[in-house]
């Protein structure tokens, strides 16, 4: 907590009244604590030994710790199985000289690179925070999640651009029985895939029950493999309809086509919450006027000012307000108990909102 003191604030805050601002971020400092102290301010001072802890399931670490281990579990597996198909779709399509079938291929190649991506991150952002990066490593995460988006983007091009190749020229022959097993394989293995990645939408806590935080970086690899899934789909039933019907071939590129353009609304949704989180907005699980209404019904709080909610990656929120509190009186000790008070029902009142939220 930082403590400010003078006329411009005054006016913000209380006319005549004295007033003290906390600049602060309930939740969690380097070491998962809210820590108060006031430096400047005789009158009052907060202990730097103090460390007022707030206890929600929400706040602690540990949650966010087995998250990142489970998320880079499911990374680890998801990412072995796409590399090991992925070389034997490469050699299916070579054999079945399906165009579809090596651009699928791509398409892993570059579920496969992002989440590659995703791993780094998460390690990332798993590092501590240093005099520089004060907030840590978490944006990591986002940029990650960007990345892949982006790839994804790039890849659908380029698919679109080969199709539009074929359709044009229709110089290609196709194996129909190599392409139907291996389309077929692919279909299976995205469905392997998928549903190792699949994040539920419930998490248990040790004081409540509540909905599960997601991961930035596996939700996007998810997104990945859902719109090759999607793309192998297609490829199947065009490998269908060419290994019966061999004059079809125009349906090879056609599918290809249709499901790119397909694949690319599955990632709006993560670049929305990617650009909201990068543009520092207020989470949509948090509701700016409940959290300014919460505030301001605590005991102590005469009125309060400069309220801003962002949060570091999508699961994680961050507030800073300053806060005019009433006059405390008695002896120094007295009144730091009653300013610790104070921070710890800000503290449980923030973390009250997030479990709300979520």
């Amino acid at each position: 907590m930082d403590c400010k003191r003078g006329g411009v604030e005054k006016s913000h805050l209380l006319n005549g009244a004295e007033s003290r601002s906390y600049l602060g971020a309930p939740g969690k400092d380097f070491h998962g604590s809210v820590v108060g102290f006031v430096p400047g301010l005789s009158s009052l001072e907060l202990d730097l030994k103090g460390n007022l802890h707030c206890h929600s399931s929400w706040a602690s670490s540990n949650g966010n710790n087995t998250e990142q281990k489970r998320a880079r579990q499911k990374l680890y597996l998801a990412s072995a199985i796409c590399l090991i198909f992925m070389t034997g779709e490469i050699a299916g399509g070579y054999f079945a000289h399906s165009l579809a079938i090596m651009t699928d291929a791509a398409h892993l190649l570059t579920d496969f690179a992002s989440m590659m991506i995703s791993l780094f991150s998460l390690w990332m952002s798993s590092r501590q925070p240093t005099k520089t990066m004060n907030f840590g490593w978490h944006r990591a995460e986002i940029l990650g999640a960007l990345l892949s988006v982006l790839s994804i983007w790039v890849v659908t091009g380029v698919l679109v651009y080969l199709a539009m190749q074929r359709l044009i020229s229709g110089d290609y022959e196709i194996e129909g029985i190599a392409m139907l097993i291996t389309s077929g394989c692919a279909v299976a293995v995205n469905i392997i895939m998928g549903i190792i990645l699949h994040q539920s939408g419930h998490g248990h806590s040790h004081h409540s029950h509540k909905e599960g935080t997601q991961n930035t970086s596996v939700r996007a690899a998810f997104v990945h493999v859902i719109g090759d899934l999607v793309q192998s789909f297609g490829v199947l039933v065009a490998a269908i309809i060419i290994y019966f019907k061999p004059e079809y071939k125009y349906v090879d590129p056609i599918c290809t086509f249709v499901f790119s353009i397909l694949v690319l609304g599955t990632t709006l949704t993560i670049l929305r919450d990617v650009i909201r989180v990068l543009m520092e907005g207020t989470p949509k699980s948090i509701d700016f006027n409940d959290v300014k209404t919460i505030l301001l019904s605590i005991s102590g709080v005469k009125a309060i000012h400069s309220l801003h909610i962002w949060a570091l990656t999508v699961s994680q929120p961050v507030l800073s307000v300053h806060i005019a509190i009433k006059h405390f009186f008695g002896k120094s000790e007295s009144k730091k108990n009653q300013v610790e008070d104070l921070l710890l029902s800000l503290c449980w009142s923030f973390a009250e909102c997030l479990e709300n939220a979520h």
